[in-house]
């Protein structure tokens, strides 16, 4: 459990990022969805550690243990933060692995800093290309959805959080998940700063990475997503995704939601695997779709 200083702002005062690397092995990132922390990893950093990999989670700036910092919430700083992250632990050959918001933040990473130290992508329950509704994207999330989220949040934090805990795992059939689990998930989300929240409404309402995604059409990349999303439907994110990086492996899980990282720990923890100890550079087994 550490701090790495990334830099100051206009105070002088040092922004941190909260990282934990442990084991030894096949190095894996892993970075975490909007509003979450490091923490959502639990089950797969755990069976990433049993079997051979040393496992590198962190809280992107603003969330979790992370430093808060005003004004600086884009996936330009974002991109900026994990290349010094791992360029601090001098990773090489890295298998780096986003959901969600996170996807994003790999995908800009690899256009903005060309992929350096990285050996394979998974994108899991992602926003990229684009999530909002659009002419080219008519399935993806329309503005009074966004303009809700950004009201609620406002209006009341804490019942937009027990809110986002619950929609998480809408649309999944089995397994149940338990109370004590959205309460694990609000945990996190009260971690995180309402201004990186707020901003991170807007990010995901704006940011189309179409362009990014010439800087990764030639890394083995796994792409997973739930046929039932509903905060990502996955028809205006990931299908588009996978049409967009022919060489990928596309994963589509039945019945699983936004949440897969809990409804299909197990599979997805497998699925992870795969990739991981795939050598670079090579075509990965065929899709299931």
């Amino acid at each position: 459990m550490s701090m790495l200083e990334v830099e100051t702002d206009t105070l002088g005062r040092p922004v941190e990022l909260y990282y934990e690397d442990v084991g030894y092995g096949f190095p894996v990132v892993l970075t975490h969805g909007w509003p979450l922390d490091h923490a959502m990893w639990e089950a797969q950093a755990a069976e990433l550690l049993d079997r051979g990999c040393r496992v590198i989670t962190f809280d992107r700036r603003g969330f979790g243990r992370s430093s808060q910092s005003q004004g600086s919430y884009n996936y330009n700083r974002f991109a900026d933060d994990l290349a010094m992250l791992l360029d601090a632990l001098d990773l090489r050959d890295v298998t780096l692995v986003g959901y969600s918001m996170g996807v994003g933040e790999i995908i800009r990473y690899m256009a903005r800093h060309l992929g350096q130290r990285v050996g394979r992508l998974a994108l899991i329950s992602g926003v990229a290309p684009s999530l909002a509704k659009s002419s080219t994207d008519v399935g993806g999330v329309d503005e009074a959805t966004f303009d809700r989220m950004d009201t609620e949040l406002r209006e009341d934090r804490f019942a937009f959080t027990a809110w986002y805990a619950n929609e998480l795992f809408e649309g999944c059939q089995e397994p149940t998940v338990s109370r004590a689990t959205k309460d694990w998930i609000q945990s996190q989300i009260h971690r995180a700063a309402t201004e990186s929240m707020l901003a991170g409404i807007q990010l995901l309402r704006e940011t189309d990475f179409s362009e990014d995604l010439r800087a990764i059409v030639n890394m083995p990349t796994l792409v997973v997503h739930g046929h039932a999303d509903r905060i990502a439907p996955i028809a205006a994110t990931s299908a588009r995704l996978a049409d967009a990086l022919p060489n990928c492996v596309f994963k589509a899980y039945d019945d699983a939601p936004h949440g897969l990282f809990v409804t299909h720990a197990r599979e997805l923890a497998a699925d992870l695997l795969e990739l991981v100890k795939s050598p670079p550079n090579v075509t990965l087994p065929a899709a299931k779709v």
